[in-house]
């Protein structure tokens, strides 16, 4: 395909269509934390006020220097060994062409799916979409992107969509499993048909998908495979078990993945990366009311997105965790059971899913 940028018609949602809300509705923790990373707590901004202060003749023996000069070294220091420590975990970066990789998503029409599919697709990518949901084919044409009507909980479905992409676009050699669907019921009240769909298309895909496609990478010596979890795989909820239940054993297989990948000499230039997001603003938790604005706000597909797409196209590994308090959450299990009782409590989560409209607990389709 050409590498030159499509030009798409695009439709901005309306501004009235949207609740007025109060000024301090968009002061987050993770607003006020992304603001002192590129302040206070850069590196080359604390260096720049040691900088200053000696533009002023400020005496090296003077308090407020020798402050500024140690905070501007342990900035630094905290900055170097996050590098070293991603270097460790993750290797070095592989490179990346998108006219030369072929993009597969699984639940890739709407959502956070939808969200990259188009993304590539307007960039003139390879990008192949497997979904249950059928797409127009003048509307698959203008978007750049050719959809596979496919259900990924089926193994013979996705062989076949595997062999056809590969004969339309080439060798698949980035994967993003991104499908997924919720169900909001208790454990009493789901059946085993309930739990067993759940956990074909949040977990047993990932594994069908992971047999079909990633042969090819090992054959072409490169890939990238994108896991989607949830931050409630660290959780569970009330009334979401079956789905954090899915998205849990998700964090292990990732795992898994990385260690069978790194004992394989040609899974070298292979990486991974693991996604997991907080309440994203989607159809899939529609009604859902976060426990706190400020301190776990409801994150966009498009946040998700652009960390998705920056980690693909430097070709690194890593883990996109958003809100601020999704790349935390592992460090609860930690703390003693008594506390963890109380930020579940006080927190409000496991009453979030309850205060669901009657009507509006169904089952929801792909983020």
């Amino acid at each position: 395909m050409s590498s030159t940028v499509k030009e798409v018609s695009v439709q901005l949602p309306k501004r009235f269509d949207r609740p007025d809300e109060p000024w301090h509705h968009y002061l987050t923790i993770d607003l006020i934390w992304y603001v002192l990373g590129y302040t206070l707590f850069h590196p080359f901004v604390s260096w720049v006020v040691v900088l200053c202060l000696r533009a002023q003749y400020t005496p090296y023996e003077n308090i407020e220097l020798r402050v500024a000069m140690a905070w501007a070294m342990l900035m630094t220091a905290i900055g170097i060994f996050g590098i070293v420590s991603d270097r460790i975990a993750f290797g070095s970066p592989r490179e990346v062409d998108l006219a030369e990789e072929v993009i597969v998503i699984t639940g890739g029409v709407d959502g956070l799916g939808g969200l990259l599919a188009e993304t590539y697709g307007m960039r003139n990518a390879n990008i192949a979409v497997l979904d249950t949901k059928k797409v127009d084919e003048d509307e698959a044409e203008d978007k750049g992107i050719l959809y596979y009507q496919c259900d990924v909980s089926d193994a013979q479905q996705v062989e076949a969509a595997a062999a056809k992409i590969v004969d339309d676009l080439g060798a698949p050699t980035i994967l993003i499993n991104n499908a997924g669907i919720v169900q909001t019921k208790s454990i009493l009240d789901s059946t085993a048909e309930d739990v067993e769909r759940i956990f074909r298309v949040n977990t047993l895909s990932h594994f069908t998908t992971l047999r079909a496609f990633v042969p090819y990478m090992l054959k072409e010596g490169r890939g990238t495979i994108v896991t989607v979890s949830s931050v409630l795989g660290h959780l569970g909820a009330a009334n979401l078990s079956a789905y954090t239940a899915s998205k849990a054993a998700l964090l292990a297989l990732h795992q898994s993945l990385r260690a069978e990948l790194a004992q394989n000499p040609d899974a070298k230039e292979i990486k991974t990366i693991l996604v997991t997001p907080g309440q994203m603003g989607t159809n899939m938790f529609t009604g859902v009311k976060t426990p706190s604005n400020f301190l776990a706000p409801i994150v966009t597909p498009a946040e998700i997105g652009k960390d998705i797409i920056r980690l693909i196209e430097k070709g690194e590994s890593g883990e996109v965790a958003l809100p601020l308090y999704s790349r935390y959450i592992p460090i609860l299990g930690s703390l003693p059971v008594g506390v963890q009782h109380l930020v579940r409590k006080w927190s409000g989560m496991d009453k979030a899913v309850g205060r669901i409209d009657p009507a509006k607990k169904s089952m929801n389709e792909k983020r």
